[in-house]
Order: C-alpha cells, then sequence, then structure tokens
C-alpha cells in the first residue's frame, strides 16, 4: 500500500509506492533535500542515508535540493527564481508545517522565506496501483494588501534527483509538423541542457517529458527513472549533469526563459504536476507504468470504449457540401464505422483558410438548413456525428475580428503576425473564454453532438496584452483558459468527446489528456512514417488514447504506395480512423476494408485496454487471456514479451497451438504475405 511517513528525530519524509521508495529530509538550514529515489527502503533504513546537501565551493555546482533556488552558494540550475520589490532575490526557507493527507497518500510540505513575505507548499501524492509519484507546489504572498508583489522569473512545478552513475543516457522526443515523437537516446551532456517550447503548446518539437537511465537500459530491464509535465502550454525542463558527481538533476514547469510575472499580495499560485516514476522493467517497464497512470489517473473516461471514425478532412479539404458528407458518410456506414467527423470547412464563409475562423455556424449556402439534415442522415445511418472547431483562432476575414481586433494577441506598434492567414485569440480574457463557451455550449446542444476535434494550428506570436498591467501572465493564463472551456463544456454535456489536436501532435500531453479520450498525434497518415510517430508516442501514452488513421494510397502528404492491409494494421495498434477518400475506394478495396474494421473491432479490447509491449518490428498487446501481435516487416519468428513461462496459447486462426516458454525464446512464426511491405495481425487466447 502507498503511503507517507514521517520521521520526527530526522525530519524525513518516506513515501512509498507499490515497488519503489522516494525520501527528502529537512537539512539543518530547512531547505528540503533529497535523499533517496529507487528500490523500497523502510523509514529505519532511510533515516541512516545522507542528505544531498550538496557542495558550498566557488568552483562547484550544487544538486539535490527538492526546489532548487537561488541564494548562497548554489550555482546550478534554479527551480524558482524570485525577485522582491527592493531588489532583492533568493529564497532561505524556513520551515512551518506539514501535512499527510488523503488516506496518507500525500504530503503538504509547507516553508516560508525567512525574511520576504513569499511561502510555498510542496506537494506530493502517490497511489495504490502505480509507481508514479506527483508533484507540484503553490506559491503564496503573505503580505498585507498593501504589500509589493513579488516578480516571478521562474516557477517550476519540482525538482527531481537520479542518483549519480558512472555514465547518464536521456531519452527523449524531437520533432516537427508530419514528424513528431522522434525517439532519441543520448548520452548526457556535463553542464545543462535544457528541453523546451516556446510556442504556446507544449510542441510538435519536443514532448515534455524525459527518461534517464545508467546507459545500461533497454526494452525489458534496466533501471530507468522518468518524469512527465502535465500542462499544454510553453514549458521548460532543465537537466544538470553536474561535473562533482553529485545526483543528475532534472528540474520542469511551465513557462520558458525570459518570462516575468507578478504575485499579488494575498495570491496564491499552483503550478502543473511535475509527475515522476523509478522502473527496473527497463524502457518498456517504464512506459506501461505510465500507461496504468493515465489510464487510472489522467484520463476522464479511460473505460470508454474508442470508436471507429471516419474524418471528411482528407476526402474533401475545403469542399464541404452537404451533399457530398451524406455520400461520404454512406459508404463510412457500410465499412462499420461508429463515428462520423465533419472536419473543418463547414462554417462561416470557410472556403479556404484565409476566412471564417471566429464565426461558428454552418456555412448558409452549403447548409441552408443547417447541420440538421446532415445530422440526421449519419444518426440515421447508425453512427454518432462529431465536428471540427477551432475555438483559440481567429482569420482577419471574420466578423469576429472586424468587430474584436482587440481580443486577439496583439503588441502596441508591431505587426499582426498571420501563420496559416491567422491569428490567435487570447484565452487569458474571461470575455474571450466567456465567448468560446457560449457558442460551443449552443453547437453541441443544438444538434446534440457526440464528438468535437478541437485544433490549434499556430504557435503565439507577439504575445500581448495592452492595457493589462501583468501581460506576460497570458502565457500560463491562456492555457488555464482553455481548460476552463473545456471543463465547463464537458461538465454541461456529459455525453461529450473530445480529440485534442494542435497542427497534428503539437499539444499532446498529460495536461489535454486530461480533458479528452484521444490525441490527433500528427498530420502524416503516411504507415511507414507512422511507425517511428507511434512509437515514440507510446514511451509515455496508452494507445487507446492515440487517433490513427487509414488514408488513401498514394499517401497525400508523401507519396508513398503502400497496401490496403499494411495502412489498415499499422492505424490499429491505436484508436482506429479512416480518412481516406472512401467515395473513390473499388468495390475490393471496400470489400477488405470492412473485414479489416471487423478484425479491429475483435481486437480492440486487447489494443485498447491491454498492457503494450514494443517488439522488434512489430507492437505486442495483453489483456486477460488474449495476446494480440500486430508485425511488420520480413521477420519470420518473433520473439514476444510479458508472458508466463508455464501458459499455453492457441492461435485463433489456425488453432495452432504455441508453449509460452518457445514464444519467449524461440519466437512466434509469423506468416507473413509476399510484396513490398508485408503485415500481419496475430490472436492469440491462452488455453
Amino acid at each position: 500500500m502507498s503511503q507517507v511517513s514521517f520521521d520526527a528525530s530526522s525530519r524525513t519524509f518516506l513515501l512509498t509506492t507499490p515497488a519503489t521508495a522516494y525520501a527528502l529530509r529537512l537539512a539543518d538550514d530547512d531547505s528540503p533535500r533529497h535523499v533517496h529515489w529507487g528500490e523500497p527502503l523502510t523509514l529505519e533504513q532511510v533515516r541512516t542515508l545522507p542528505t544531498y546537501d550538496g557542495v558550498t565551493s566557488s568552483f562547484a555546482s550544487t544538486g539535490g535540493e527538492e526546489l532548487a533556488v537561488e541564494g548562497g552558494a548554489r550555482f546550478g540550475v534554479p527551480s524558482l527564481l524570485v525577485r522582491y520589490a527592493n531588489g532583492a532575490r533568493g529564497v532561505e526557507w524556513a520551515y512551518e508545517s506539514h501535512e499527510i493527507a488523503g488516506n496518507g497518500n500525500a504530503l503538504h510540505l509547507r516553508l516560508r522565506d525567512r525574511h520576504y513575505p513569499l511561502g510555498c507548499t510542496l506537494h506530493y501524492t502517490v497511489h495504490d496501483d502505480c509507481d508514479v509519484i506527483e508533484r507540484s507546489l503553490t506559491l503564496r504572498h503573505l503580505g498585507p494588501d498593501d504589500e509589493a508583489p513579488i516578480e516571478i522569473l521562474r516557477c517550476d512545478a519540482a525538482a527531481w534527483s537520479v542518483p549519480a552513475a558512472g555514465g547518464v543516457r536521456l531519452s527523449h522526443t524531437v520533432g516537427e509538423w508530419s514528424g513528431e515523437t522522434q525517439l532519441r537516446r543520448t548520452e548526457a551532456p556535463y553542464a545543462e541542457t535544457v528541453f523546451t517550447s516556446r510556442r504556446g503548446v507544449s510542441g510538435h518539437f519536443g514532448n515534455p517529458w524525459l527518461m534517464v537511465d545508467a546507459g545500461d537500459a533497454n526494452e525489458e530491464r534496466g533501471a530507468v527513472w522518468s518524469m512527465a509535465l502535465a500542462w499544454s502550454g510553453s514549458w521548460r525542463i532543465s537537466a544538470q549533469r553536474d561535473h562533482t558527481g553529485g545526483p543528475f538533476t532534472v528540474t520542469g514547469g511551465a513557462g520558458h526563459d525570459g518570462l516575468t510575472w507578478r504575485l499579488q499580495p494575498g495570491e496564491s499560485h499552483r503550478t502543473p504536476t511535475f509527475a515522476g516514476q523509478f522502473s527496473t522493467g527497463g524502457f518498456g517497464g517504464t512506459s506501461r507504468g505510465w500507461h496504468r497512470y493515465v489510464t487510472a489517473h489522467v484520463l476522464p473516461r479511460p473505460d470508454d470504449v474508442r470508436p471507429v471514425v471516419y474524418n471528411s478532412w482528407e476526402a474533401t479539404g475545403w469542399d464541404v457540401t452537404l451533399e457530398g458528407q451524406r455520400k461520404l458518410a454512406e459508404r463510412a456506414a457500410g465499412l462499420g464505422v461508429e463515428l462520423f467527423v465533419v472536419d473543418d470547412g463547414w462554417f462561416g464563409e470557410r472556403t479556404s483558410d484565409t476566412a471564417g475562423l471566429g464565426d461558428w455556424h454552418p456555412n448558409p449556402e452549403r447548409f441552408p438548413d443547417g447541420l440538421g439534415p446532415l445530422v440526421q442522415e449519419i444518426r440515421g445511418r447508425g453512427m454518432r456525428f462529431g465536428l471540427w472547431v477551432e475555438p483559440e483562432m481567429t482569420n482577419p476575414g471574420s466578423d469576429l475580428y472586424r468587430a474584436h481586433p482587440d481580443w486577439v494577441l496583439h503588441m502596441p506598434h508591431r505587426r499582426r503576425t498571420e501563420l496559416r492567414n491567422q491569428l490567435v485569440l487570447n484565452f487569458a480574457r474571461t470575455d474571450v473564454t466567456e465567448w468560446a463557451f457560449k457558442w460551443l455550449d449552443r453547437l453541441v446542444a443544438t444538434y446534440a453532438i457526440d464528438y468535437l476535434k478541437w485544433d490549434m494550428n499556430r504557435a503565439f506570436t507577439e504575445a500581448g496584452w495592452p492595457g493589462h498591467g501583468d501581460a506576460e501572465r497570458l502565457w500560463t493564463d491562456h492555457t488555464h483558459g482553455v481548460y476552463t472551456v473545456i471543463d465547463r463544456l464537458r461538465a454541461a454535456h456529459p455525453r461529450l468527446r473530445i480529440e485534442g489536436c494542435a497542427g497534428g501532435g503539437g499539444r499532446a500531453d498529460l495536461g489535454m489528456l486530461a480533458r479528452t479520450e484521444q490525441m490527433w498525434i500528427s498530420d502524416n497518415t503516411d504507415a511507414v512514417d507512422r511507425t517511428a510517430i507511434q512509437h515514440g508516442y507510446s514511451q509515455i501514452y496508452p494507445a487507446r488514447t492515440m487517433s490513427a488513421w487509414v488514408t488513401d494510397s498514394p499517401n497525400p502528404h508523401t507519396g508513398r504506395t503502400t497496401p490496403l492491409a499494411y495502412r489498415f494494421h499499422i492505424a490499429m495498434a491505436g484508436a482506429l480512423g479512416i480518412g481516406g477518400d472512401v467515395s473513390r475506394w473499388s468495390e475490393t478495396e471496400l470489400a477488405e476494408a470492412r473485414a479489416l474494421v471487423d478484425l479491429y473491432k475483435e481486437i480492440r479490447p486487447v489494443v485498447q485496454f491491454g498492457e503494450q509491449y514494443r517488439l522488434d518490428d512489430a507492437v505486442q498487446y495483453r489483456a486477460g487471456d488474449r495476446v494480440v501481435v500486430i508485425a511488420r516487416g520480413e521477420r519470420r519468428n518473433l520473439r514476444l514479451a510479458g508472458l508466463s513461462p508455464d501458459e499455453v496459447y492457441v492461435d485463433d486462426a489456425t488453432g495452432a497451438e504455441h508453449h509460452a516458454a518457445t514464444l519467449l525464446t524461440h519466437g512466434l512464426p509469423l506468416v507473413l504475405p509476399k510484396g513490398d511491405l508485408p503485415s500481419a495481425v496475430v490472436r492469440l487466447t491462452r488455453c
């Protein structure tokens, strides 16, 4: 059972999870210091361990603080940077109190500065069903109303200390639009390494998580320390490898370098969660631990079966008409699709990307009677109805912008940079978020919409708020505004499901997954490219949250030609969708697609709710007595994972029996089709 314990004599706190332990201690100067993060230890054992007190030397850096601050002989990366009205900086902590809350699984450690009116509470939470530790902090201005504000230059959620090792390797993702979540594993350089997004969203170019190992971990075994930030705006994770041999330190939170805001008297600020996990199960065990955590403690409705989706975008582009959507709906229903989503182009004057954003009413020429007739058609064919929206954006060529040009991010005497012919609405403004909630609420209610695809297609530029006394707050308050609108909308419409999107995978993170069922992880639907994208995404996020489409061949992004079965098999590794122009598919293709959709529905409980194992050129899922393997490439024998050696499995298609011991050591014999890009789905059931 996970719990928090305290030893008063040494002022040591111990957090235990099902398979790990984490300990911290109040040092003589009351600063909270790291003691242990790793294999299980008792409080008595932890009490004998030394504290990471750093090195007091003008030639040395420091590490091992639970919240690194500025002040004294500290030369490492600070988690908290503050400046007071008289120009003083830094913090000298004084312990106030602590509380072990919940069912004994939460710690709130209260500190304050010894002189200035700054209070801070460090929050820790552990769970009985996973080894992830949630951390965050609350800053408080303790002064009276007439006290000067405190300037906040950096406020991370937590700092994590990883034991020093001979080698330190970092795992993270890099990417770009249409090439997100490309996994990289590299030795950590000495000094500081910064991973960040300065774009207002978590971004295509990196994802807010990090894994650390000693260079000897693999997919199946080895000690791995990992951290993930639950935040959907700009972020920063800084890692420091100390030349003095101290712990490897990782600190992270919302915002990026150069942003400053002020904490007002009486005000509190709560950071997002920066969670961490230790695992001895290698990268695969680490990922499955995160998948369990996301499922149990992040997703709003984790037990919902993700439906087979059809999305009209690649079939129609901007040419969205009632008759065209009806024809697609007829074909989609015949394939076994369960949810039909009308993408961009249904509203305002949206016949291209130059106009319409902000005018959220059906185009009167294309839908003279509104969306009602189309919704009726789709539901009459047994499908649910979904709609694409981009609430945070407007085009200069829109009625909204003409009425409210001050609602967008802008700065005095600076041009308003247009990307994709659009500007960003300032969701830090309550009048903007109130407007957004009202039209979304009305739209969902009018058509009883089942599903929204919430998109966000450009980064922040000229991120100003003229007339506001603390304009740089918008970098965090915009994200909180998005969260507020989605939370209100879901509360008002409990049946509504939401897919997160930001020009592909530009905002795929734990913050959005707390409010959405699944993520559109890339605009690149090429099945070959998707294998790497999906591999990187799976490092932290579970399969049920990953939207994956089957589109046309040649692929519209890459021009690559791929077999229909291969495209389906790769997309079956997540929440299956179809995005091709099915009105042009041949009868042979339609028949094959129907059979593949049926196959996916049969394996869906295992894929969406089972444990995932990444194999060579394959992905394996296991749930209860069932195993599903999605394989690709030329490999003819594939070693499986996660089975008990004494088990026996039967191939559902052939009836062949396989002993788990041989599946683990010699592999599963694969019968793959001839030709380019062979692939197969194998279903096994335990005897």
